[in-house]
């Protein structure tokens, strides 16, 4: 029997998102339109405008998307949509989109968690992929948190963070700095030309035991640095570099306790700011100290993107349609998942 031919659908922030994929033919086209230059001129996302221009893209990227694999829409056996976490009215648009196509096709569609995505993004890279049982590091605008992967579908919240997610502390802070958004590459850049030993910023809740994270604390420790210091560029540029390590080095001695806590050997790392390079640096220093193994997807599925989603639907398809009833979620646990199916050798 053939695995399904996958259109997966991609919409739960700023990007517009199609691809298609199976398990079989592999990667045929993975389609991302960035709504960024629509949000920069009001400082971040505004749900309200990242919905319409959703319903606005949708029809062009997935033309896109067929046109490039070759296929047309008669060629497709399953659709996967994004379905939550994200913005509600964001989220809405892909999956009603989706669930339609769906029903005027007569094929099953399956609704999909955003982050699950995230986390087996890395196992698309066949040449180098982890073995379970793996912890996950997922850090992304939103997220912030450390998984035990005991089998597929099967997740286990080892910690979190208790404010801001990581990304979203980046940007908050980058908007300090007076960078544009989206701020995470921005600080990035401008950390790399700084001297982060100049102003020691505390690592936070790295002086108590477990796994959970906070970084409003640390952004609150910048403002003040800011206000102190002035708007000297090299000032600037050293006080981005503080930050980012300080952040990099929270997010590594966390990870450590990951790995002592699990006895796992894998660790995986997904969520857009696993593209930071300073982050992927200590990470993999860490891993080659301690005798473990560290994995990252691609720079280009390091965002949001609609191969993630067809990659999970792959796993998660039973064979069954799901209710023609569109539910999202604007919040929704990993751990609330059910297992993946039980595949017949």
């Amino acid at each position: 029997m053939t695995t399904p031919l996958i259109l997966a659908v991609e919409s739960s922030c700023d990007e517009t998102a199609v691809a298609l994929y199976s398990a079989d033919e592999g990667i045929l086209a993975n389609e991302v339109y960035s709504q960024i230059e629509l949000h920069r001129v009001h400082g971040g996302v505004v749900p309200e405008l990242a919905a319409r221009d959703h319903l606005r893209r949708l029809p062009h990227i997935l033309q896109q998307a067929l046109e490039r694999a070759g296929k047309t829409l008669t060629d497709i056996n399953l659709i996967a949509y994004t379905a939550g976490p994200g913005l509600l009215g964001a989220l809405m648009t892909g999956a009603g989109y989706a669930r339609a196509l769906a029903y005027g096709l007569n094929i099953p569609a399956i609704a999909i968690h955003h982050m699950e995505g995230h986390l087996l993004s890395p196992l698309l890279d066949t040449a180098a992929r982890p073995q379970l049982p793996y912890i996950a590091l997922l850090v992304s605008g939103g997220h912030t948190q450390l998984m035990a992967v005991d089998a597929p579908g099967s997740y286990r919240l080892l910690g979190q963070t208790l404010d801001d997610a990581v990304g979203e502390a980046f940007d908050k802070t980058a908007k300090l700095l007076g960078l544009p958004y989206p701020g995470g590459p921005e600080l990035a850049a401008l950390a790399a030309q700084g001297n982060a030993d100049r102003f020691p910023l505390p690592r936070p809740m790295t002086n108590r035991p477990g796994m959970d994270f906070s970084f409003s604390g640390l952004k609150t420790q910048v403002r003040l640095l800011i206000e102190e210091q002035g708007n000297d560029p090299q000032t600037h540029a050293d006080i981005a570099a503080a930050f980012q390590q300080a952040v990099v080095d929270t997010l590594v001695i966390k990870s450590r306790r990951a790995w002592q806590e699990t006895g796992y050997r894998d660790l995986v790392v997904a969520g857009g700011v696993s593209a930071n390079r300073a982050l992927r640096h200590a990470l993999q220093q860490e891993a080659d100290k301690r005798g473990k193994r560290v994995y990252f997807p691609p720079l280009a599925l390091c965002g949001d993107n609609a191969l993630m989603i067809a990659y999970a639907a792959a796993q998660r398809y039973d064979g069954h349609d799901s209710p023609l009833n569109i539910t999202v979620k604007a919040r929704w646990d990993l751990t609330d998942l059910p297992p993946h199916p039980i595949r017949q050798p």
